[in-house]
């Protein structure tokens, strides 16, 4: 027996959630399937199960973190932005609270409320959500699609379909690129994926010998094939392959294709980032007559944890047992600039399987900002991490699922049902 709704929507993630909650709130009749055995898996183990839901960025900085069309997402946020998301979850019971003075998480710090909440959000809102349903194919008749086959070969038929299936990233939570053939077996361009926000691999055992050393408010400059790139400050940590943490996930959105492309890439760690390159040396001197008697290996502990030490012995040249007042002019300057600039090579990210998100995806070209439809296929709608949209850590990915997800649902429902809708 067939299924027939207004609006179906493939895919029960943050953008998901956002499409079937605001399509059902429009008067449509909303069915929502998920190939998980329930909704918001991602979701859940996003920001170490925190959850950073948003950011509290104003738009025009909010933006400067997202690529590769950032001007793209401006429609979707005019109509359902930072604060919106903030206002639905508090109505459906969870609190927020902002850290760092831009970092939004619930109160509860517990990812699983956010998904309980929107949850709810669609269930009082009239959705219908099938999980363990598993989405084989979307079938298209003249210029529409008409109707998606499960893998029971269950066929459910709609006036209008949202595909927010998610990209390729953790594909445990069953973000395992599925969309991606579909769009392409429908005419659509999709731009090489790859990793984002993702550990790196580094060359050398200098990282190993690190292993467990976790670096905070630390800047690092990226050099590639020589010139600089661009430069953050964050919280990082040192693993058995490599290096990890939110500083380097966002730093390697940036890289990835470089590093595709066989570019040499270096990671400068400014290990004094408070004091500026020119009054360093005076800097060094002034302590270095301070603590004038001391071993060199005593003095430097005042300024680096235990495991970077034996790294610093190896690249100065110092010798631990080396009297403070005397150490040479040229071995101070070897300090100075590994303290400025203490290197490591990148060799290679972590596979899909660690990346939190993807880049690339569905070509921003081929999609209406204004309302995420299809500008190939006149009844398919799209948003969430399948278009060709990335961000840096802090709640930007999110924000762009929430957003993009609630216009593409509100504008299905305007589809299907030929009326205009205000927003909340």
């Amino acid at each position: 027996m067939p299924y027939y709704y207004d609006v179906i929507v493939v895919g029960a993630g943050a953008a998901g959630l956002l499409a079937a909650g605001r399509a059902a709130e429009c008067g449509a009749k909303v069915l929502l399937l998920e190939k998980m055995n329930r909704p918001g898996r991602k979701l859940t183990i996003t920001g170490n199960g925190r959850c950073n839901v948003t950011n509290t960025a104003q738009l025009g900085e909010f933006i400067k973190h997202i690529g590769p069309d950032s001007k793209f997402v401006r429609p979707s946020f005019s109509k359902f932005f930072s604060k919106d998301i903030v206002n639905l979850l508090e109505k459906n019971g969870v609190p927020t609270v902002v850290e760092d003075d831009e970092f939004v998480f619930t109160k509860s710090c517990k990812a699983i409320d956010v998904v309980n909440a929107l949850v709810k959000w669609n269930k009082e809102s009239g959705v219908e959500i099938i999980c363990n349903s598993n989405i084989t194919d979307i079938i298209k008749k003249d210029n529409c699609v008409e109707y998606v086959v499960t893998e029971t070969n269950v066929k459910y038929y709609s006036k209008t379909i949202i595909v927010t299936c998610g990209g390729a990233s953790y594909p445990a939570t069953g973000s395992s690129g599925d969309g991606y053939k579909w769009f392409k077996s429908l005419g659509h361009k999709v731009t090489p994926i790859r990793p984002a926000l993702v550990p790196l691999e580094t060359k050398g055992n200098t990282a190993q010998q690190l292993q467990g050393l976790s670096l905070s408010k630390t800047k690092i400059i990226v050099w590639v094939d020589g010139k600089k790139k661009i430069e953050r400050v964050g919280d990082m940590l040192f693993t058995h392959f490599g290096i990890t943490g939110p500083l380097v996930h966002s730093l390697s959105r940036h890289i990835i294709e470089d590093l595709q492309k066989g570019k040499n890439i270096v990671f400068a760690f400014d290990l004094l980032s408070d004091i500026p390159e020119s009054e360093i040396d005076s800097y060094l001197l002034k302590q270095i007559s301070i603590h004038g008697k001391k071993l060199f290996s005593n003095f430097i502990s005042l300024y680096l944890p235990p495991k970077l030490i034996p790294v610093c012995f190896n690249a100065t040249g110092i010798l631990p047992d080396k009297i403070c007042n005397l150490i040479s002019a040229n071995e101070r300057k070897k300090l100075r600039l590994w303290l400025k600039e203490f290197k490591i090579e990148i060799s290679g990210s972590r596979s899909f399987a660690e990346a939190m998100v993807t880049s690339g995806g569905v070509s921003l070209d081929e999609v209406d900002s204004k309302t995420m439809q299809s500008k190939i296929i006149e009844n398919l709608f799209i948003a969430g991490e399948i278009l060709d949209l990335d961000a840096d850590t802090g709640g930007y990915n999110l924000q762009i699922a929430f957003s993009t997800g609630y216009v593409a649902g509100e504008s299905a429902a305007k589809y299907s049902l030929g009326k205009k809708y205000l927003s909340l």
